[in-house]
């Protein structure tokens, strides 16, 4: 089926997204937290067995440590040497010398060791018991018991845990821990020596481990035994052939069985010490319950957010189809020549409400507005262009003609008087200047090209006016090959002369050129102390500078009647030309204390070698 619907379109794709988004993000979610709370469920097991196994080890060790104690007993050992006919004197006399030498302060030591016995191959036995009750037994009892444990104690003396105990009705709740010893006279282990502790008081020691509602942990011995479990029913009786097969493949590792009629995991330790196999087990359900958690929030916020974007996609594509619908019936209608604007949604202002708006003006003002924005586009760049040309050009050109003039005369007067070197030396500054000056090129010159020209200038004005005067030049040599705009130094010299000195050059006059750099700019500054300016017109001059354009037709008139600023205008837009309108002059000025100009430029070492 096609679909030619824009809003089913939209529709369809969005629940499509939302779909393969909302399920790809669920799945992933789901398996990696199941797998990773699996894997955090092994190794939290793995980190309790290892903790309980080793607890478990420390708890036997400090018992053996009990029995090693009594070992060194000379008491003991001598009681292992009475004959069968001994003295009854003799056998209640080491029986108390044991008992306060040894066995009190190991009970004082030790409370939860309940019985502690001595016996000998030549059926001699001493018992202590410790809050149980105390019990007798006949010579046949000790021989039953003797024989028991001879047959399941290390010949070599080693330790043995058993799930036994001599104690009625404590059978399979007791641990006894049991080596041979030898007696003072001879070399052969014939002697035992045992004590027993309570098998529960395992469970004291995992306390602190959290295994959940319905985890436990139990101890099973060499041959399958249960030595320990939370079922007392189960303590002394052999745990199912399956479950110890499974057992011993998974070795360190965990394993699923429901040998206790429902599924739990199974993970266990064999000690290096005891033997014995501590093995934790949890309820299956119980350790998936975060993750049937996991499983049943997501398809609850997968549901419910499907159920959101339904509604949302809903919404969003009758906010979109709506008005394109609305500015396709208003193409229409202008394709038949109704240039009726199209009708906009009220409570909308969006992209498409936007682009409708656009339509509606582009309709009333098509058939002029394209032709004249570009008319006046192309009319505007052709006027910038050629304004800015004849800018740059205009403000090269513009010497002042009556400084030619009064040249020209000077050399006149003395070539009618005199034949000197004065013409001669006239004449070749200013063919340097005339060359200097009509070079309109837009070709960066340096300080020294500058300084040149400047010191010709002042050739020429020393004979204008009839005496020598000295220009005092403090720019720092390492900034002469730095690069300026040309004709912008002369016109500031020629300045000062025009108006810094109205009733002439006197002998305290002096002209400064000095150079700089300050906040990364360069600059140059001419300096003099003559007339200054009053605070209104350099203000208007300040404030004809900031308005970055060239003199008006006014001005110039204003500048031949000698009143002066189209030269440092010029100067000013002529720096901002070639190097930004960042940059220009500055000028500072006190009446009757002098002035000083800046033309503040761009850092630039000029690598080319000084024009000539």
């Amino acid at each position: 089926m096609r679909i030619r619907s824009l809003y089913q379109k939209l529709f369809i794709y969005f629940l499509v997204v939302i779909m393969i988004s909302l399920t790809g993000v669920g799945v992933f979610s789901y398996t990696s937290a199941s797998r990773e709370l699996d894997r955090q469920a092994e190794k939290q097991l793995v980190q309790i067995v290892g903790n309980a196994d080793h607890h478990t080890d420390l708890y036997l060790k400090d018992y053996e440590r009990s029995i090693v104690s009594l070992l060194t007993n000379r008491q003991i050992m001598e009681f292992l040497d009475l004959p069968s006919t001994r003295e009854e004197y003799d056998y209640y006399s080491y029986r108390k010398l044991i008992r306060e030498v040894s066995v009190d302060p190991l009970f004082i030591q030790a409370p939860n060791i309940a019985a502690v016995y001595v016996i000998s191959d030549k059926g001699n036995a001493v018992y202590y018991f410790n809050g149980v009750n105390e019990q007798s037994f006949t010579k046949e009892d000790i021989r039953s018991q003797r024989n028991y444990l001879l047959e399941n104690t290390n010949p070599g003396g080693g330790l043995s845990i058993l799930n036994h105990s001599i104690l009625t009705g404590q059978q399979n709740q007791m641990l006894t821990l049991v080596r041979r010893i030898r007696p003072l006279t001879s070399p052969d282990l014939n002697g035992l020596l045992a004590i027993e502790v309570r098998a529960a008081d395992l469970s004291a020691l995992w306390k602190g481990i959290d295994l959940g509602e319905y985890g436990y942990m139990f101890i099973t011995d060499k041959l399958g035994n249960y030595v320990y479990h939370p079922d007392a029913a189960k303590i002394g009786t052999a745990a199912p052939d399956t479950f110890i097969q499974k057992l011993g493949e998974a070795g360190d590792g965990a394993f699923y069985d429901d040998v206790e009629g429902e599924p739990r995991m199974y993970m266990a330790r064999t000690s290096s010490y005891s033997g014995w196999r501590l093995v934790v087990s949890m309820q299956l359900d119980e350790l998936r319950k975060p993750v049937s958690n996991i499983r049943t929030v997501t398809v609850v916020v997968g549901l419910f957010t499907l159920l959101l974007a339904v509604l949302l996609a809903f919404r969003f594509g009758k906010s979109i189809t709506k008005p394109i619908q609305l500015l396709k019936s208003g193409m229409r209608e202008t394709e038949k020549g109704n240039w009726a604007p199209i009708p906009l949604p009220k409570q909308q202002r969006d992209e498409i409400v936007e682009l409708m708006m656009r339509y509606n003006a582009m309709v009333n003002r098509l058939s002029e507005a394209v032709e004249k924005v570009v008319q006046v586009e192309v009319q505007n760049q052709e006027i910038r262009m050629e304004r800015e040309r004849a800018e740059f050009q205009s403000l090269q050109l513009q010497i002042n003609p009556h400084f030619m003039y009064n040249t020209l005369e000077t050399i006149v007067c003395y070539a009618a008087i005199q034949d000197s070197e004065e013409i001669s030396e006239i004449v070749k500054a200013l063919a340097y200047m005339l060359r200097y000056s009509v070079q309109t090129n837009l070709e960066e010159i340096t300080v020294a090209n500058e300084l040149k020209h400047v010191m010709f200038y002042k050739v020429v004005l020393q004979h204008r006016i009839g005496r020598e005067f000295e220009l005092d030049v403090a720019i720092p040599p390492e900034y002469l090959l730095h690069s300026m705009v040309r004709l912008t130094l002369q016109p500031l010299v020629e300045n000062v002369f025009q108006h810094a000195f109205p009733d002439g050059v006197e002998d305290f006059h002096y002209i400064r050129i000095d150079g700089g750099v300050e906040n990364g700019c360069f600059w140059v500054s001419v300096e003099d102390n003559g007339c200054g300016m009053p605070a209104d017109k350099l203000g208007a001059l300040q404030q004809k500078l900031s308005m970055n354009r060239l003199a008006s037709p006014d001005q110039e008139e204003a500048g031949k009647k000698g009143k002066g600023g189209i030269g440092l205008l010029n100067v000013h837009r002529r720096i901002q030309m070639v190097f930004g309108d960042e940059y220009g002059l500055r000028i500072e000025s006190e009446e009757h204390r002098g002035t000083k100009i800046k033309l503040v430029m761009p850092r630039i070492q000029h690598q080319k070698k000084i024009v000539s």
